[in-house]
């Protein structure tokens, strides 16, 4: 018979089975490297993330959509990466919850999505907002891009004829829509009545704002040239085209036309391509591109040639103009600018002059001389003379003439006395 002690515990042993369990220090060495990996793994994508955020913040200072694309799927990449990482630490230690834990983890995605779609909507918000406002700016920059283009043509246009010589001009000017230009003499009394009509248009402003200005008219005419016997009180006119004509042309027989170069060579072919660059465009542009060139030199020049000192203050009040000039500028005003078309007019007919071989030659008739039909014309429409049948002396030249190889130009206004 056992002892009832030995008994009960033989029992316990058979109900109890003994275990032999795996030693605990490789099982929660094994744990704590795949949390230090996770964690490592979290903070690598984390840096990530707030760089592709950096990214996409610089991408909108200055605004480049692609660029803003391009950092947008960045962002969305690394928070998806963050997403599984969490959900990868979710399978791996799962909590004890009341709720069954599909239930759990559905709840949490939900949540997790909610988010996320107010972030893109914020941002959706963000860049309606952003493209609205470079909308506006496209418009209000819509009207400048017009212009520029406008401007763009002109100096297609211009670098095309300026790059054109004469020989390949006539093969192919008209294949790529520039029409030919050749160097005749009826291109040049072409710009030389381009010349008087400048001089003419440029005349009506200044008398009006002399007029304006409260100026004698009439003694501002004998001043420029007295003792002159006018048929009419409007031809008086003429002696303010006169004065314009008398300093525009001064120096116009020197090769350099007064103007001062710095080692610039000059030959007949220059001179050609000079004229073929600057005749279609506008004064004011080319200046505001150059405003040191000859033309612009010129132009300062002459104006300060033409227009006195006491005439400029009665018309504006002060000298700033004329000082702006002389310090290099060139004015946006309208009067200046109508005196710029001047100038490029009797520029071009200088340049367009000395592409001759020989030079046109500018000729000039004193007072007093005999009139002459073939070689002058009046201002005064059918001339009549008197009864003794004597010639008429000029009393004013206007306008003065040219001689192209040899045969004279009778593009000459002259007034009779």
């Amino acid at each position: 018979m056992q002892p009832t002690g030995a008994k009960d515990t033989h029992l316990r042993d058979s109900n109890n089975p003994k275990v032999h369990p795996q030693p605990m220090g490789e099982s929660m060495s094994q744990n704590l490297e795949a949390v230090e990996a996770l964690i490592s793994k979290l903070f690598t994508n984390i840096s990530s993330l707030k760089s592709a955020y950096i990214q996409l913040q610089t991408a909108h200072t200055p605004y480049d959509p692609e660029k803003i694309q391009a950092a947008d799927k960045l962002v969305i990449s690394e928070l998806k990466n963050l997403s599984e990482l969490k959900h990868f630490y979710r399978e791996k230690n799962p909590k004890p919850m009341c709720v069954s834990p599909q239930d759990s983890r559905l709840a949490d995605e939900i949540q997790e999505q909610q988010s996320l779609l107010k972030t893109y909507e914020v941002m959706v918000k963000k860049f309606q907002s952003e493209i609205q406002n470079k909308d506006s700016e496209i418009r209000q920059l819509q009207p400048q891009i017009e212009d520029a283009n406008q401007k763009r043509v002109r100096l297609e246009k211009n670098i095309k004829l300026r790059g054109l010589s004469m020989k390949e001009s006539e093969g192919s000017g008209e294949e790529n829509g520039i029409f030919p230009v050749d160097l005749t003499p009826e291109l040049f009394t072409s710009a030389v009545e381009s010349a008087f009509k400048s001089i003419h248009d440029f005349s009506k402003p200044l008398i009006n704002m002399m007029k304006a200005a409260g100026w004698d008219l009439d003694a501002a005419a004998d001043s420029i040239e007295p003792n002159v016997v006018y048929a009419k009180r409007a031809h008086k006119k003429y002696a303010f085209e006169s004065h314009i004509c008398q300093r525009m042309f001064s120096a116009f027989q020197q090769e350099n036309f007064a103007i001062k170069l710095d080692n610039v060579t000059v030959n007949k072919a220059s001179f050609f391509q000079q004229y073929l660059g600057l005749r279609e465009m506008e004064p004011l542009d080319m200046l505001g591109q150059n405003p040191d060139s000859l033309l612009g030199k010129f132009s300062q020049s002459k104006y300060l040639m033409v227009v006195h000192p006491k005439i400029e203050a009665s018309f504006f009040g002060n000298l700033d103009q004329r000082n702006y000039i002389m310090g290099g500028g060139h004015p946006r005003t309208p009067f200046y600018q109508a005196f710029l078309k001047l100038a490029k007019s009797i520029w071009l007919l200088h340049r367009l002059a000395y592409s001759f071989d020989p030079n046109v030659k500018v000729f000039q008739v004193k007072r007093g001389s005999e009139f002459s039909e073939v070689y002058m014309e009046s201002v005064e429409k059918n001339l009549k003379t008197d009864e003794t049948n004597e010639k008429p002396k000029v009393g004013l030249m206007v306008m003065p003439g040219f001689e192209i190889g040899g045969s004279a130009s009778r593009a000459e206004f002259i007034y009779p006395e």
